[in-house]
């Protein structure tokens, strides 16, 4: 019999109430869990003792909460809806229109469904099955099909009308599983017979933006209100600050919280007057922020404690070689049939192989084309490493990426053919955000926080922060600025 068992709730796109949220922490904590995790797929992950497992199972039933034990046989449905509003807003794609999607799902999927705006690079486009990406043209979506267990994928001949993702996703769905039809024409034929869909022919490939992965977590402004983003470093939220976190949603008329691909939370919509609550909360709970953001830049596997001991030993020697990391994410896998999203794949293998025995772990590294975590073509950097040498070969991978980003820069910027003499500028004082980059300018103030223009840095009240992600002023460093005289 097995001493605990991994339970697992899907939360539909990343998105879940407070209410509901609260319902299933409460059931899970008097079923004597005292943290939960938060899946690479947007999904709650727990792990429960088995003597404690039938009354949680009843509790779950009872509330016709659906769940999985020990399995996956019904993948969650991602999507970038985390981060709409706050990184970037879609030309036309807005939440609701994941809402108008995600009501179309009356059924749960058995292959993994993605659902991505194509100008966003904060969620992967590529992991799932079945992958919508918005298209240029409002209301309609590319779909790039991935057969299970392959790296192949294949572009739909057709545009999909937003009303129509449900019905078609799960027509592909039964006619790669149940009728195991894989080829593109097959496939297709097999979709498209005695159905009708509302559809605009894909002429060209979808065009994906460079690769950069926003700083997802703190405090930071959106208009008129924030949103914070909480990760923790080994990805474990204790109950009781997440039952405080949906009781604050409730009061403050919070109405969802997302989970992200990263195994964090975003939470929207905080409006000013509710920001010191939210502040009390996270000092209640020892809940620290502002974590470097070469260490919020990696996926492990769901439930290892081995890949994320390996990302903390890996950090550690970026932090003492002050290794440059921006533009990089990283993926580390110890399970051989388990996915996970980066640019760089540290891949756990046995040296030794003795049937089901494996002897003396070595670890491969690999890069994605281009350095694009949404590739699906992986290039060997090195192989065979022994856990020690791991950190330094990939200082030298960061190195070679660094080399070849400043490279391919120097070759699309334009060289003047004379040089204008020097000017003897004026410089100007800038205090700036070491984490948001931010600039407090004296000479125009800060109308947000009513700081008059030509406050001097000096006479800034002690608790001033940063208008955008919240650091305290002490953060703040000076920048000399050269304006033409």
């Amino acid at each position: 019999m097995r001493d605990y068992y991994t339970l697992k709730v899907n939360m539909p796109a990343g998105i879940v109430s407070p209410g509901a949220l609260q319902t299933v922490l409460r059931l899970a904590y008097e079923a004597k869990v005292r943290k939960v995790r938060f899946g690479a797929r947007q999904q709650l992950l727990m792990t429960v003792h088995y003597e404690d497992m039938r009354f949680l199972e009843k509790d779950l039933k009872q509330h016709q909460i659906s769940y999985e034990l020990n399995t996956d046989q019904y993948p969650n449905i991602i999507s970038s809806y985390c981060g709409e509003d706050v990184f970037r807003t879609g030309a036309w794609l807005r939440e609701s229109e994941y809402h108008t999607v995600l009501d179309q799902f009356d059924y749960q999927p058995r292959l993994k469904v993605n659902l991505s705006d194509s100008n966003q690079s904060f969620t992967p486009f590529f992991t799932g099955n079945l992958n919508f990406i918005a298209s240029p043209e409002p209301h309609f979506w590319y779909l790039y099909v991935r057969p299970k267990q392959t790296n192949l994928l294949f572009r739909w001949p057709q545009l999909i009308y937003t009303n129509d993702i449900g019905r078609v996703a799960k027509a592909v769905e039964e006619a790669m599983l149940a009728q195991d039809f894989q080829g593109e024409e097959a496939l297709y034929i097999a979709v498209t017979a005695n159905r009708h869909f509302i559809t605009q022919p894909a002429t060209q490939e979808v065009e994906l933006p460079d690769f950069s992965l926003p700083y997802y977590e703190g405090f930071n402004r959106y208009g008129e209100r924030s949103w914070l983003g909480l990760y923790r470093r080994d990805e474990e939220f204790s109950i009781v600050f997440l039952l405080d976190v949906c009781a604050l949603c409730l009061k403050t008329r919070i109405g969802e919280i997302c989970a992200t691909p990263w195994k964090s939370l975003i939470i929207k919509g905080i409006e000013a007057k509710d920001r010191a609550a939210w502040s009390y909360v996270l000092g209640k709970h020892n809940i620290n922020v502002r974590h470097a953001a070469n260490e919020l830049a990696w996926q492990t596997e769901d439930h290892t404690d081995e890949g994320t001991a390996l990302k903390h030993y890996v950090i550690r020697n970026f932090e003492k070689n002050d290794t440059r990391t921006f533009g990089l994410c990283f993926g580390i896998q110890t399970r051989a049939k388990s996915e996970v999203f980066g640019s760089v794949l540290i891949r756990k293998r046995p040296l030794i192989q003795l049937g089901q025995l494996a002897l003396f772990s070595v670890y491969d590294l690999y890069y994605t084309e281009n350095f694009n975590p949404n590739s699906r073509t992986y290039h060997v950097f090195e192989k065979a490493l022994f856990r020690m040498h791991v950190p330094n070969q990939l200082n030298r991978l960061c190195r070679q990426f660094n080399a070849r980003w400043s490279q391919d820069r120097a070759e699309t910027t334009w060289v003047e053919t004379e040089k204008p003499e020097p000017s003897s500028g004026v410089e100007d004082t800038v205090y700036q955000c070491p984490h948001c980059f931010t600039v407090y300018d004296e000479q125009y103030g800060d109308a947000r926080q009513s700081i008059p223009a030509g406050t001097p840095f000096y006479q800034l009240p002690d608790h001033y922060v940063c208008a955008t992600c919240d650091a305290p002023k002490q953060d703040m460093t000076t920048v000399q600025l050269v304006t033409a005289p």
